[in-house]
């Protein structure tokens, strides 16, 4: 899957008005022009930056509006009140925009030049009052934004707006998202369950169920050639257990979950999807659980959820999307165990098979054991431990007449020894502030037992998210 940040845009508005007549507007210009040519020459942004033309008037705002909402490269604009921009004229505008936006409350130059300030320089950069005008308007309107203040070139404030970016376009990804239900989910399970309708009109994805069969159709016409083929790349990539390996008695295996991953591809690819479920209670047609198929698809970009989980797979794809490049990983997961020692008490985190090996620290080692559930032949997987560092996990539950997007920051950990008999991978982390209080709050808070785990993500972005979104935020730290 290709990275989805790339071809994606941001439109750059500045905003005035005819008063100051053409040559401070050609100025205001020449800086919205600057600006956006060095931040996509250092590539300091995660999408290429558009400058747009000074917006000075009702029409030309409403005009600027309507063709961002038309565009579909644009996730997203920003806006900044070069100069004094009376706000009604933005009135009209800001009720037809369906992109989301960032305020940047920012001026051209850094420092006051006092030896030479005049009233042209103090027309000229008025974004001190301006933006604040601007900043009533919206607020009287009601519209979620972004507002991030300081120099633009400052590095914090570079990073805030790239930050922001991500979400706008993880949100804009969401918009076109399609989800594929392998199967229904897991029988009596209430937290995966949700409004597929209310969904798709709070974020904007959709979620369709396609049948085993269709994907059994598929893996059977993967040609042995290609599961060889498929195979080989196995070879050259993980630490193969024995009995995969060439001529080793559980080949077999491999070659299954190589036509597996294949026939999965293809049928997703096929309708579109960028992100899907399955259930180990639903895999008629199958000879295994497809778990190196779901890992390997996770990897490459794609959103998963185990037992029918479509929240959490949407979740996933759109972490995947705000941490694009970044290289720390997100995966599916699931608060699977507890270690409740007094002084360091810890969470396992694993499933039976789909964790994310862009988590990994380490070898990949690809092996086959048993699986006690589903009734199926033993399937192949990648067996792992996370790597150490700050991330976090997330959950989106639906609670009736609302959604609510639940985070807990966490520090993942070596495991304190190691797990020789333990066949999945997995992720070690204390979460904040401590297990208990981390525990509780995410219990009275609703919080799934899926999640979405990031080392790519931060608090402040899911914040952003859940304002673009229009859903409940919760925080637990």
């Amino acid at each position: 899957m290709n990275n989805p940040l790339t071809n994606r845009v941001a439109w750059l508005v500045a905003g005035s008005q005819p008063l100051y007549g053409p040559g401070p507007l050609r100025q205001v210009q020449t800086h919205v022009e600057t600006m956006a040519a060095e931040w996509n020459n250092t590539r300091a942004l995660p999408v290429r930056l558009v400058p747009q033309p000074v917006a000075t008037t009702s029409d030309q705002i409403t005009a600027v509006c309507r063709s961002a909402n038309a565009e579909a490269e644009c996730v997203g604009l920003i806006f900044w009140m070069h100069t004094f921009s009376p706000a009604r004229m933005w009135i009209r505008g800001l009720q037809e925009l369906a992109k989301p936006f960032l305020h940047l409350h920012t001026q051209f130059h850094r420092d006051l030049p006092w030896e030479a300030i005049d009233m042209d320089f103090m027309n000229l950069n008025q974004s001190a009052h301006g933006d604040r005008e601007f900043g009533y308007v919206c607020t009287r309107l009601r519209k979620n934004r972004k507002v991030v203040v300081g120099h633009w070139r400052e590095p914090a404030v570079v990073a805030a707006v790239g930050d922001w970016l991500r979400v706008a376009a993880a949100g804009d990804d969401q918009r076109t998202l399609r989800v594929a239900r392998l199967g229904d989910t897991m029988r009596d399970v209430a937290v995966t369950e949700g409004d597929k309708v209310e969904a798709q009109i709070v974020f904007g994805y959709t979620v369709n169920g396609y049948g085993m069969g269709d994907l059994a159709d598929r893996v059977r016409a993967v040609s042995e050639a290609e599961a060889q083929r498929q195979c080989a790349a196995y070879d050259e990539e993980y630490r193969l257990a024995p009995e995969l390996r060439p001529g080793g008695c559980r080949r077999d295996a491999l070659l299954e979950a190589a036509r597996t991953e294949l026939g999965l591809r293809a049928l997703l690819n096929e309708i579109g999807a960028r992100a899907f479920t399955d259930t180990f209670e639903n895999l008629h047609g199958l000879r295994q659980l497809p778990g190196l198929a779901a890992q390997r698809l996770m990897a490459d970009g794609y959103g998963f959820g185990a037992e029918g989980d479509w929240k959490t797979a949407a979740l996933v794809r759109a972490l995947k999307v705000m941490g694009a490049g970044r290289g720390g990983g997100t995966s599916f997961m699931e608060d699977y165990t507890y270690h409740l020692h007094p002084q360091r008490p810890l969470v396992l985190g694993a499933h039976m098979l789909e964790v994310c090996p862009s988590i990994a620290q380490g070898p990949l080692s690809c092996e086959i054991h048993p699986l006690a559930i589903g009734g199926k032949e033993d399937p192949v997987r990648l067996v792992f431990n996370a790597r150490a560092g700050q991330a976090l996990n997330a959950t989106v539950v639906d609670l009736g007449d609302r959604f609510r997007l639940v985070v807990n920051p966490v520090e993942a950990v070596p495991p304190p020894a190691e797990l020789p008999r333990l066949p999945v991978a997995r992720a070690i982390w204390a979460p904040a502030p401590d297990l208990a209080r981390a525990a509780e709050g995410w219990i009275q808070a609703g919080g799934a037992h899926h999640t979405a785990f990031s080392y790519d993500v931060s608090v402040e972005q899911l914040r952003d998210f859940a304002a673009m979104t229009g859903i409940e935020f919760v925080l637990v730290a």
